[in-house]
């Protein structure tokens, strides 16, 4: 066969492959509102969704049951912002579930998205449906984080059994019954981290030292003293683990401190013997869809760029939770998937962005913002801007301000990077015209 043939056939081939997608995306079935992810998030906006008086919602999770990460947080600690009691995550969950059945929500489980389109066209399998497409009138991202693995880290040495991530440590104990180890050292402050160094703990392992190669904690305050100091679990700082011990299984590591740019220093080096590392060394909003799909993307999150609204830059495709950015409480991700679901169905009833948008940014010790982008012509009468601040801070202020005017200070004792602040910006105080509005720290006078 010719060349010209064989691109006149090529041609075809793939002219035949247009037409039938296009034709399997017209028969697709349509739903008012798909959800992909079924935990903490996906679960309230459903629910936001269907008390909006939207109908036809389905959610669509990859796991065998819903819940998401909440089913193997058997600690407490949830709730109190959004119950105002303590609950495990799998009661945080069940509360949640319970309502969504209450109020008919349909749930796919064991089902995969393995594509979404920006026509909001969702191509899903599942072992009893096999392949088929969805369409959403609205979508909504939850499908939540995944951990750091050890390859981004590039530690030398083997790769011996013994080395989990600590999310995958939580679900062995929690959930299968399985035990990783019985000496564990664990790399990273991540709250997941220090939440295994007490569950650990108390099923018997030693747990002999918390690395983390940043000069301060990315957990929680309250998880540090309730997890390491209750414990008398040390916490090194300005430490890593720069050599991994053993070919079949883990048979020790080597810390070192390492200096202001994460080298590590000679002559420091410690090594611990443990058949066990963890690794809490961060979270990454699972954005693959999304990315696929042509949402943008925030470079500094990893999670999609949003308005006031949680949309996206596709219409009728909103985000919320972990999808987003990293929270550090659930009850958040939970008030926060709510608006999703709610402004879904605005959507849906008709609602669009006014003619005018004020960007939204962090400077000066603040690394982001969300929403990054907002409405003033249909905004809330208050909007919380959530972000994220650099490095710890004492006796600081966030301050917000308009084209360079200043709109409001909100002193504060202690900021850390661990801990996700809120600021709430009132539709009020905007001065007319503004096109952006800037979040910082700042130092407050003694």
């Amino acid at each position: 066969m010719s060349s010209a043939c064989r691109r006149s056939s090529s041609r075809r081939a793939a002219a035949h492959r247009s037409r039938s997608s296009a034709k399997r995306e017209r028969t697709a079935k349509t739903y008012d509102i798909i959800i992909i992810g079924a935990g903490p998030a996906g679960l309230a906006a459903a629910i936001a969704a269907k008390e909006a008086g939207v109908d036809d919602v389905l959610v669509i999770e990859r796991d065998s049951v819903p819940g998401g990460i909440l089913n193997q947080c058997i600690h407490n600690g949830f709730g109190l912002h959004t119950f105002h009691e303590e609950l495990t995550g799998p009661e945080y969950a069940a509360r949640f579930l319970r309502r969504a059945e209450e109020l008919g929500v349909a749930i796919r489980l064991s089902t995969m998205v393995l594509s979404l389109t920006n026509e909001r066209v969702l191509t899903v399998t599942s072992r009893e449906r096999g392949v088929e497409q969805l369409r959403g009138r609205a979508v909504i991202l939850a499908m939540g984080c995944r951990e750091r693995p050890r390859g981004a880290l590039n530690i030398p040495g083997y790769r011996p059994a013994g080395i989990y991530s600590a999310g995958t440590a939580q679900r062995l104990v929690n959930m299968e019954g399985f035990m990783p180890g019985k000496n564990v050292v664990i790399l990273g402050s991540g709250d997941i981290g220090l939440i295994m160094a007490r569950r650990m703990t108390l099923e018997g392992a030693k747990v002999h030292a918390v690395a983390e190669v940043l000069p301060y904690s990315g957990g929680l305050k309250r998880n540090i003293v309730q997890c390491l100091e209750d414990f008398d679990i040390p916490l090194y700082l300005s430490t890593t683990v720069v050599d991994i011990h053993g070919r079949e299984r883990l048979e020790g590591v080597t810390l070192a401190r390492v200096d202001e740019n994460r080298r590590p220093i000679p002559g420091t080096e410690q090594h611990i013997p443990c058949d066990t590392l963890l690794l809490s060394v961060g979270l990454l909003p699972e954005n693959e869809l999304s990315s696929a799909a042509g949402v943008r993307l925030s470079g500094v999150t990893g999670g999609p760029e949003v308005t006031d609204r949680l949309a996206t830059s596709i219409p009728g495709v909103f985000a919320c939770g972990n999808v987003l950015h990293v929270h550090d409480l659930v009850d958040f991700v939970s008030q926060e998937a709510q608006k999703a679901g709610e402004n879904a169905a605005l959507y849906l009833q008709g609602a669009r962005a006014g003619s005018r948008s004020v960007r939204l940014e962090g400077k000066n010790g603040v690394r982001y913002t969300v929403p990054q982008s907002m409405d003033p012509e249909n905004m809330d009468e208050t909007v919380t801007v959530r972000f994220r601040v650099a490095q710890p801070y004492r006796d600081a202020a966030l301050a917000a301000y308009a084209d360079g005017v200043l709109l409001r200070r909100i002193p504060k004792r202690i900021l850390t990077p661990g801990e996700m602040e809120q600021f709430p910006l009132r539709k009020a105080e905007l001065p007319a015209g503004c096109k952006t509005i800037t979040f910082t720290v700042e130092e407050v006078a003694k």
